[in-house]
């Protein structure tokens, strides 16, 4: 049991309300940032699984401000669903991938309400330097303050196929600077990617031997215009079905310590744009899914996690 509630894992909306009192919701907000993955930085073409907008990023036009942006979607979420605490989450592409002095203009406006608890920062473990780990760490005290970085896979040679332009010893910096910071960090994960089971299995391992604060896990998709779709119509990727990943899930999560906060496990994504796997989308009954395979195992996320005793 999680937060109060049925669940057999830490899920993220629950610990938040368990926290604060009441429902936290997110307001998605672009501030009109690239990457460097993007711009030549390191490369121009980004990650092979990477759409035009960031992958799955669903944010109000950035032609307006990010007040306006912050205040269209409390509205929105108050009159939807009687929301009444928010969180500010920068999610499209490299949001910490500007000057500093920037980003503390463009973070300090998404903050400035009283019923904002918290910011979301999306980026790449190597579009961070001193002076931004202590922006953001400027905000702990007052605000639930997460830095959401992408990782993927803990294996190398998947993040050099994948496109990703860096290592996994780059996110373990970045991972290891932002905890001394006292920043909480949660690693973006996607299962598949021409892995083997145990070699997902090791990545989440080693999110559980490092005491990982979140996780989002996401299914690797082929998206219109990707170089991932190319692949998929060529023959060259093929990918889970709704059951295999369920079970992938859940293989997943019970080597996740307890305390690690699931922000993610299936999401409805940009449909439209979608080309594979044809099950994508279906957000509710996959959750669905996860929690009735936990109850036929009799499992729970943690319960093979090296500190406490192995599944019965």
């Amino acid at each position: 049991m999680f937060n109060n509630t049925d669940k057999r894992y830490n899920q993220f909306s629950a610990y938040l309300k368990n926290k604060f009192g009441v429902k936290v919701y997110k307001i998605t907000l672009d501030a009109g940032f690239s990457c460097p993955n993007r711009d030549g930085t390191i490369s121009n073409d980004g990650c092979i699984f990477c759409d035009a907008g960031g992958s799955f990023a669903q944010t109000y036009s950035n032609s307006l401000s990010i007040e306006e942006q912050l205040k269209a979607g409390m509205e929105l979420q108050t009159a939807r669903f009687k929301a009444k605490k928010f969180m500010s989450y920068f999610q499209a592409f490299s949001n910490t991938y500007k000057p500093v002095n920037e980003l503390e203009k463009i973070y300090n406006s998404a903050l400035n309400h009283p019923d904002i608890v918290g910011i979301s920062i999306g980026t790449r473990p190597d579009c961070l330097d001193d002076e931004k780990f202590e922006l953001i760490s400027s905000y702990t005290k007052n605000y639930e303050t997460w830095l959401e970085l992408g990782l993927q896979s803990v294996h190398d040679k998947t993040l050099r196929r994948i496109k990703r332009g860096h290592d996994y010893n780059c996110f373990l910096k970045a991972y290891e600077k932002a905890k001394s910071k006292g920043i909480k960090v949660c690693a973006h994960v996607i299962l598949g990617m021409w892995e083997t089971h145990e070699e997902m299995m090791q990545t989440a391992k080693e999110l559980a031997r490092i005491e990982i604060d979140g996780v989002k896990i996401h299914q690797f998709s082929a998206l219109k215009g990707t170089e991932l779709a190319k692949m998929y119509e060529k023959g060259e990727i093929d990918f889970e079905s709704e059951d295999e990943y369920v079970e992938l899930i859940c293989d997943f999560l019970e080597y996740l310590p307890k305390t690690t906060t699931i922000h993610r496990l299936a999401g409805n994504g940009l449909v439209s744009e979608n080309i594979a796997p044809l099950w994508l989308g279906k957000k509710w009954e996959c959750l669905n899914k996860i929690d009735k395979e936990f109850i036929n195992r009799n499992s729970y996320q943690g319960c093979k996690a090296l500190y406490i005793n192995p599944c019965m």
